[in-house]
């Protein structure tokens, strides 16, 4: 069978997103990132496009690294303003049918026992259509505003996030029973409370120990995304990601990364072809290759330099507003997004300044593929060929334009190669891309959650004998 290429949208609800200074753009509607109307039309779209879902990404904070303040940040709206993330869910979810819809939330500044109410109520709303982005967030003005001295190291920061997953596996998977829902109304009996049960999660970071406030919902725990590409958060994902997303610049930093995290995957115990990997790109197309090339000049002409090294500087911690626009780039240990210097500054090209804006300018750290829908078709069909990449993470340069266009233009192109689906499978967004059931596989650990009875009685018995060695 030929293998199927895959699609997600990414957008976040702000302006502009990835491309500082297309908002200006005339054809562009970010601005409306505001209306309801804005985002059901666009998941419309995508459903009509067969994408696999929309990713909304998020960060709490904002980007002040660049020249030491946020001014450029909010001069060219470089993801400020920006809106919540999971508000998004129920209006795609009743403007569409089939569409996945992934929220980003981090476990920074989140509480699993508030978070997991939350996300299940999407799941039930969506009719399990939901998955959640699992970060850990990298802004220090972030962590300043929600009360923290500073941000976590980056490592502790998965130290946090593993126990906070747990927590939610607990909640999701333990606390309630398959059939404790009863709903009989002859023996006024809506639901068995021998079938729920307290989680009694007493951790490093967090004390739960009550019951979750939701019955299950269609998937219980939504599909899980992670895009962590540094040791750490490919040592997450491996264990915990159903749907993994990068941004690699290059063919060669994307093939190695895909090598990498499938050995990761295996050795975690997990089948690495269930794990769908898909990287962050930008298409530019139209009808023809001298129209696509015509498009990308003008979109271009509005980007951001300011607004561009914005982005770098944040995600990467670095200040490269205290540079030479010909000075190369160089490794730096930071508390940031440790990828980004990995791939920058370590991959297979050295990079200027200058370099890295005009780059990032359009569509962030991902390639832009320019061209008919020919020429895009044979690109995106080289790099999974080359790389093992499953998909790809979609940005645009304007929206929906950018979006409307590979609807219109690539998505036939490929259908008629035979590597694209033409239709959604029924079920839930877990169904929908695995083909398989509703809930999080046996091999997955949030299965060992499910007998929660047996969990905290294991618990109890490792902590007495801690205990006991402690004492002795």
């Amino acid at each position: 069978m030929t293998r199927q290429i895959r699609f997600n949208a990414f957008d976040m609800n702000c302006v502009g997103h990835q491309s500082p200074g297309l908002w200006a753009h005339p054809s562009d509607r970010s601005w409306r990132y505001k209306d309801l109307e804005y985002w059901q039309d666009l998941a419309r779209t995508l459903e009509r496009g067969v994408f696999d879902g929309i990713f909304i990404a998020d960060v709490i904070g904002y980007y002040d690294v660049y020249k030491g303040s946020n001014y450029h940040a909010i001069e060219q709206a470089a993801q400020i303003p920006v809106n919540d993330p999971l508000q998004l869910a129920a209006p795609i979810a009743l403007a569409t049918t089939h569409l996945g819809i992934g929220i980003t939330a981090s476990t920074s500044f989140e509480h699993p026992y508030t978070f997991a109410r939350r996300l299940a109520t999407a799941d039930h709303h969506s009719k399990g259509r939901v998955g959640w982005n699992i970060v850990t967030s990298y802004l220090e003005s972030g962590a300043k505003n929600v009360g923290q001295a500073g941000l976590k190291r980056h490592d502790n920061r998965y130290e946090v996030a593993g126990e906070f997953v747990e927590v939610l596996y607990k909640l999701l998977e333990g606390s309630w029973e398959d059939g404790a829902v009863l709903r009989d109304r002859e023996r006024r009996i809506f639901t068995d409370p021998s079938k729920v049960h307290e989680i009694g999660h007493k951790g490093k970071y967090f004390d739960v120990p009550g019951y979750q406030l939701t019955e299950p919902s269609p998937q219980r725990t939504p599909v899980l995304y992670q895009a962590g590409a540094s040791g750490p958060g490919k040592a997450f994902a491996a264990e915990h990601a159903e749907c993994i997303f990068v941004a690699a610049p290059t063919k060669s930093v994307l093939k190695s990364y895909v090598t990498d995290i499938r050995e990761r995957i295996a050795k975690a115990g997990r089948d690495p072809k269930n794990v769908f990997i898909y990287t962050l790109i930008t298409i530019i197309t139209d009808e023809s290759e001298e129209k696509a090339q015509a498009k990308f000049e003008d979109y271009k002409s509005f980007v951001s330099y300011d607004g561009s090294l914005v982005f770098m500087s944040g995600w990467s911690g670095i200040d490269f507003g205290q540079y030479a626009p010909t000075d190369v780039i160089q490794k730096v240990e930071t508390n940031a997004i440790h990828s980004f210097v990995e791939h920058i500054a370590g991959g297979d090209k050295s990079w200027t300044i200058d370099e890295l804006a005009k780059f990032g300018g359009i569509g962030g750290l991902g390639p832009v593929f320019v061209g008919s829908p020919e020429r895009v078709a044979d690109i995106l069909q080289e790099w999974v060929t080359d790389t093992d990449v499953d998909g790809f993470n979609i940005a645009y340069a304007v929206t929906p334009g950018s979006f409307e266009d590979i609807v219109n233009h690539i998505v036939p192109e490929l259908q008629k190669r035979g590597v694209y689906p033409t239709a959604y499978r029924e079920g839930t967004l877990r169904e929908k891309l695995f083909g398989a059931g509703a809930y999080l596989p046996e091999e997955h650990p949030a299965a060992r959650y499910r007998d929660i009875e047996a969990v905290k009685r294991l618990e109890a018995e490792q902590h007495d004998g801690q205990t006991r060695t402690a004492v002795a």
